[in-house]
């Protein structure tokens, strides 16, 4: 049976279309904008002639960034930095969120609110510094993963996520002979698969695109990342050296730097994203029902 649709509920979808339409529109736009400035020409770039489509078809810029060998080493850098950092981020997340969800738990109110103090006030940045110094992380895997291993944010959204689960089924399952840590692998978690892979997606994204923690700790080029490579590269720390180009060269990709720098740092998130979007939505919105 069809519902007729009222005049005003058809107005309201005509007006929501226009509305999500243009905040597609407002949001592409700018991308668009820096993928045609990334292949055009320096000329064409000063004069303002770029707008959706690339202008003077240029590769330069690509060719001086792609063509230095340390570029690769410090995206090398980068892929390791992030998938070791998101799998120790989720395994601590996981765990304490889980932790978290138990009512039961004595002291639950004290651990919540460690957390949450945490996310409201810090140390400082010296303090953490020298911490980091004094626990010989620095110039390490270490000194970039650890810090910021456990996201509060991401924890709080888990543990709603962990409460919202029936306990009928832990209880069935620890009746059948299961402890803690069996319940957890074998029943919560691939229950959760869309909260996990929503929280995988923030970790990872957070990790990928961060750059100062590395700028503090780490003081070997070898050692970068590929944002502290490629930020060296926009403000022109590593010269035409570094770049492995010439003076001309780096002239001639100077004023699309950015735009190429963007689109190199943002192409593996894009490449991630649509075999994780289907859980995003229905990951934050559940863990997000109950505080």
């Amino acid at each position: 049976m069809t519902i007729a649709k009222s005049r005003g509920y058809r107005v309201f979808q005509g007006v929501n279309a226009v509305i999500l339409t243009g905040v597609v529109i407002v949001t592409l736009y700018p991308f668009i904008n820096i993928i045609a400035r990334s292949f055009s020409e320096e000329r064409y770039i000063i004069t303002g002639q770029v707008n959706l489509l690339p202008r003077g078809f240029n590769l330069t810029t690509y060719r001086i960034v792609v063509s230095d060998p340390m570029f690769w080493t410090n995206y090398r850098n980068t892929v390791v930095y992030t998938v070791v950092a998101t799998v120790i981020a989720m395994v601590l997340t996981t765990c304490y969120a889980y932790v978290l969800s138990k009512k039961h738990l004595k002291g639950r109110t004290f651990l919540i609110w460690v957390a949450v103090f945490t996310m409201i006030f810090s140390g400082g940045l010296i303090p953490q510094y020298v911490l980091v110094n004094g626990l010989g992380l620095t110039n390490s895997i270490w000194a970039v993963v650890l810090p910021n291993a456990i996201s509060v944010f991401n924890l709080l959204v888990m543990k709603a996520f962990f409460e919202n689960l029936p306990s009928d089924l832990e209880e069935a399952a620890a009746i059948d002979g299961l402890n803690t840590y069996g319940i957890l692998w074998r029943i919560v978690l691939p229950l959760s698969k869309a909260v996990i892979a929503t929280m995988v997606l923030f970790y990872t994204v957070s990790f990928w695109n961060s750059w100062f923690t590395a700028f503090l700790y780490l003081n070997e080029q070898e050692l970068f990342p590929v944002t502290i490579y490629l930020r060296n590269l926009i403000a022109g720390a590593t010269g035409a050296e570094s770049a492995g180009a010439g003076l001309s060269d780096v002239g001639q990709a100077a004023s699309n730097i950015q735009s190429v720098t963007i689109m190199l740092t943002v192409l593996p998130i894009l490449a991630v994203y649509p075999f994780v979007q289907r859980y995003f939505v229905s990951g934050v919105m559940l863990g997000a029902v109950k505080g």
